[in-house]
């Protein structure tokens, strides 16, 4: 397996992999997605193929805010079902980690839903721990 930067080309497999997690956006959409991420400074996303298939895909992008050190926030991480437990998330995770250090980053945060509890063992077991419980609250916007 192997980790490589992600493209536009990606997009029809990358929706499939986000549909896993149970985010559904439209190929277009996501296309525009990464096209967007791909070009944005302080961002990177990757994907981790087996031969010729991409089996997941990671991005990461650099936060810096007023109340915490400037960190590393793994915004999605998602590893198809059938590639999953086979080092596929290990290898996006210390690519995520390579890019941080790169940017002179100490510290990698992420959130994961509670009713993922595969997930949060994952991240355990690779040395991440919890630091908080929260809630997220969103607002849909109206259209301008």
């Amino acid at each position: 397996m192997h980790v490589r930067g992600l493209r536009l080309s990606d997009v029809e497999v990358a929706t499939e992999l986000l549909r896993q997690l149970g985010y559904h956006v439209s190929t277009n959409e996501l296309a525009g997605r990464i096209a967007r991420v791909s070009t944005a400074e302080g961002h990177y996303a990757a994907v981790v193929a087996d031969g010729q298939k991409i089996c997941g895909l990671m991005h990461v992008y650099e936060r810096s805010a007023l109340e915490t050190p400037r960190a590393a926030v793994v915004q999605s991480l998602v590893v198809e079902e059938r590639a999953r437990k086979m080092g596929a998330g290990r290898l996006l995770m210390d690519a995520a980690e390579g890019w941080a250090k790169m940017r002179g980053l100490d510290r990698v945060v992420l959130h994961t839903r509670i009713d993922r509890g595969d997930a949060r063992a994952f991240y355990e077991r690779i040395g991440y721990a919890k630091a908080a419980t929260a809630h997220l609250m969103s607002k849909q916007l109206p259209a301008a």
